[in-house]
């Protein structure tokens, strides 16, 4: 097709090559998704006819977000299918003439969520970011496909070199009949220079080996190698700004181990952490209740109350938090990539830290590690030692709407 790279090219020629599974992965950026969604639509309208397909994402929200919308957007699709999207019941109806196929969206998000995908019999499965799913459900899905011809097509960004996903199926490509195309952001002819030097600004350390240079590596060393003491601080928030952001409140609870509250003021442009309590009982000698707890959250928050963003294992401290009126929302503890968002908001210099009131907080950044024995065992995960700050301020970008990181999460 015109105006297709090679290695997009390919992806359109890859139904009719002999293959039974394609995996596309790569940098991100790097047209990826896009083909291969539009691939796989036409492949199963011109080859089967009242089938049903699975599109499986992370969440069905990041199906919808990744494929379904540039799907519908397709002018070529529009003038040559009846194309039909039920939000509710999380289905694409494609019609052409008396050939019709449905294509159910699947979130796997989870080792329970093999279970949704039990029982449907497939023509075909699109796995869209499947490193970020879990075995259980990949395997489930690939189960079945149990019609005659059905293929199996992935994409997904490089995670690390001991990841099931690159053990098994991207260096047994050959064995398993399945094309694999390696991408860059220069497979992307439809990105501009001016694009890609954005998109490589949103990356250090680990993050852009695996994103801008689409490689498989371990993370290492320290984690937010990224943040730099002078261009992700601040003395002093401006009134006017403070008057206008919206603030939020993050939470790590600890009882035995440190208890960390931020104050967050997120103007729509920065995101500005202002102050930080900290409760050491180890250092104290003295463990506090969850109602003390409570009191000093209600001084540290003062009359300008806010949403709280709350460690979601802190079931007793956030009952506490909601007895006294208090808006608590148990916050996305997702961890890699609550790492990787944080990160590219520090990259960005989007994510500034209080140089006066948030020393603790700033102490930890520079000492938070990946575990360089849990790599020894395939794993990835930090040092669980002074992470409170950091995992408070990962419940905060967790929360946050995914504009804040257009281009960042997109295959």
């Amino acid at each position: 097709m015109d105006g297709l790279s090679e290695k997009q090219n390919r992806i359109m020629d890859f139904p009719y090559m002999g293959y039974d599974a394609l995996i596309c992965d790569g940098a991100v950026r790097s047209g990826k998704t896009s083909i291969m969604s539009l691939s796989f639509l036409l492949w199963a309208m011109g080859n089967f006819r009242d089938r049903s397909f699975a599109l499986c994402g992370k969440s069905v929200g990041a199906v919808e977000r990744n494929i379904v919308t540039p799907l519908l957007s397709i002018a070529y699709l529009r003038q040559n299918f009846d194309i039909r999207y039920n939000r509710g019941g999380h289905m694409i109806i494609v019609r052409r003439g008396p050939r019709e196929n449905r294509f159910y969206l699947f979130g796997g998000k989870d080792e329970s969520s093999y279970t949704l995908i039990q029982g449907i019999t497939l023509a075909g499965v699109l796995f869209d970011e499947v490193a970020l799913m879990p075995r259980s459900f990949v395997n489930q899905a690939m189960a079945r496909c149990s019609v005659e011809g059905s293929k199996l097509w992935f994409n997904c960004n490089p995670d690390n070199p001991l990841h099931w996903f690159r053990q098994e199926w991207i260096l047994k490509a050959p064995e398993r009949n399945a094309l694999h195309l390696h991408f860059l952001m220069d497979d992307n002819p439809s990105l501009s220079e001016d694009k890609k030097a954005q998109y490589r600004s949103m990356f250090s350390g680990v993050f852009y080996q695996r994103y801008i240079l689409g490689q498989w590596v371990m993370g290492e060393g320290l984690i937010y190698d990224m943040f730099d003491q002078t261009q992700n601080t601040y003395r002093e928030m401006p009134a006017a700004v403070k008057h206008n952001a919206q603030r939020f409140i993050a939470c790590d609870y600890g009882t035995t181990n440190p208890c960390v509250f931020l104050d967050v003021y997120d103007d729509g442009e920065h995101i500005r952490v202002e102050r930080e309590y900290r409760w050491d009982s180890r250092k104290e000698r003295r463990q506090k209740t969850d109602q003390e707890y409570a009191d000093d959250f209600m001084t540290f928050m003062g009359d300008d109350w806010c949403t709280v963003l709350v460690d979601p294992s802190a079931a007793s401290f956030i009952t506490a938090l909601r007895q006294r009126g208090v808006y608590v929302r148990e916050a996305d503890n997702t961890v890699l990539d609550g790492i990787r968002r944080t990160g590219a908001l520090f990259a960005q210099r989007v994510l500034l830290i209080s140089e006066i009131n948030c020393m603790g907080l700033i102490g930890e950044l520079g000492s938070y590690m990946w575990d360089d024995k849990a790599a020894q065992r395939g794993e990835e995960k930090p040092v669980k030692q002074q992470d409170h700050g950091p995992d408070a301020l990962r419940y905060f970008v967790n929360d946050l709407p995914d504009w804040r990181f257009e281009g960042v999460q997109t295959t």
